[in-house]
């Protein structure tokens, strides 16, 4: 489980990594939620097995941090029918005593452990220390069965691939970093020219983009009227 040798030189922190928090201690998950997004992960909880499987089964998650004390926490073993390559690491939640719940069996690939009450700094790098491992298999971010490769600069969803221009990817990728976020026009054109451009601009990008993107069910792109645009179901 524990592996050894931790790099606690290491910064322990984030690349907009998509994590899953597991717990149902309100409080707790609130602490790990704040320092997690502080620490440049997006975050997303759910509060039993139940709900954690359900969003394993919507999203594709970088890592999965879990308290072993959640309800229902057997549903998580249906965490087998996922493929080995699609299987986050886990970081367990557990007090000393019940260590031994940490079973295998919950098939989500490497794990570790940090004992309760936790210091949030260990959190951090043991959660840093997993992901480092998958760096080579993640190559962009993702949101669904919406993936970017960062090595070639290609884009897929599902199994098709897109066709994408220099500008639409770089506002995919802003758009995939900051999922489920709201946008300005504004901040869209600072990322993608570097400059403020008129507004028509944009919505033609966006426009191009969401006929590329959103040939499959659900659409993924949306326009907020008076706000921005934004990528989420």
């Amino acid at each position: 489980m524990r592996g050894s040798g931790v790099d606690v030189t290491a910064p322990a922190r984030g690349n907009g990594q998509h994590v899953l928090v597991i717990v149902h201690d309100s409080a707790v998950a609130e602490l790990l939620t704040t320092t997690l997004e502080l620490a440049d992960y997006r975050v997303a909880v759910a509060r039993t097995g139940t709900q954690g499987m359900a969003r394993l089964a919507e999203h594709r998650f970088d890592l999965v941090i879990m308290d072993v004390s959640v309800p229902d926490i057997e549903e998580l073993g249906e965490g087998r029918r996922f493929r080995p390559a699609d299987r986050p690491p886990v970081l367990f939640l557990a007090e000393y005593e019940k260590l031994g719940l940490l079973v295998p069996e919950l098939g989500l690939g490497e794990s570790d452990y940090v004992t309760v009450p936790f210091r949030i700094s260990e959190v951090l790098t043991r959660a840093h220390v997993l992901l480092r491992g998958r760096g080579s298999a993640r190559q962009g971010p993702c949101y669904g069965d919406l993936v970017l490769d960062d090595a070639t600069c290609q884009a897929r969803r599902g199994r098709r691939a897109l066709d994408l221009t220099p500008a639409e990817y770089r506002l995919l990728r802003h758009l995939l970093v900051n999922a489920e976020r709201v946008l300005s026009k504004e901040q869209i054109c600072r990322h993608v020219w570097g400059e403020t451009r008129a507004g028509n601009a944009i919505e033609k990008l966006v426009s191009r983009l969401r006929h590329k993107v959103d040939q499959e069910q659900p659409p993924l792109i949306h326009t907020r009227r008076g706000f921005g645009y934004q990528l989420g179901r």
